[in-house]
């Protein structure tokens, strides 16, 4: 009770500071028609082709190259399970803010994918490089081209 006798005022409503999210992007196939959904295609499509890429290679440096796998894999499935999210209208059920969620997943998927990228360059820069204890060459011309091919479809 107040100083005058009368009763405390009820507390806010809630709901006028923290309104509902809201979801911009659509559901169900209408998000291929997107920018967003055109990514996430585009990171199915590039990341099981650097998948296959690695895989048909001898790998020279299992460090580097086992990185690249792992972003290339990571990525193909957390991909298919976002954009599966968005196709069967789950963003209805979980209640964040979707448009946010959306830019950290293709800001996150950049950062991993440009540093994968960057490992093989690196590994398919050392096609020259003669091993001490060998006469033989790190890549050969066929893994040099693939590690060429699969440099490019990470980026």
């Amino acid at each position: 009770m107040s100083a005058r006798g009368g009763s405390m005022p009820p507390p806010p409503n809630p709901t006028a500071y923290f309104p509902a999210p809201r979801i911009t992007l659509p559901v169900g196939l209408d998000i291929l028609r997107t920018y967003s959904g055109a990514f996430i295609c585009l990171e199915i499509l590039f990341g099981a082709l650097v998948w296959i890429l690695i895989a048909t290679t001898r790998v020279p440096l299992p460090l580097l190259q086992g990185w690249v796998m792992f972003v290339s894999v990571t990525a193909c499935f957390l991909s298919i399970l976002f954009l599966g999210v968005f196709l069967f209208s789950y963003t209805h059920r979980i209640a964040v803010d979707w448009n946010q969620v959306d830019f950290l997943f293709h800001a996150a998927t950049f950062v991993f994918y440009f540093g994968a990228f960057l490992l093989q360059a690196a590994t398919t820069s050392l096609h020259n490089y003669r091993l001490p204890s060998n006469v033989t060459v790190l890549l050969g011309v066929q893994e040099y081209n693939i590690s060429i091919a699969a440099s490019v479809s990470i980026l």
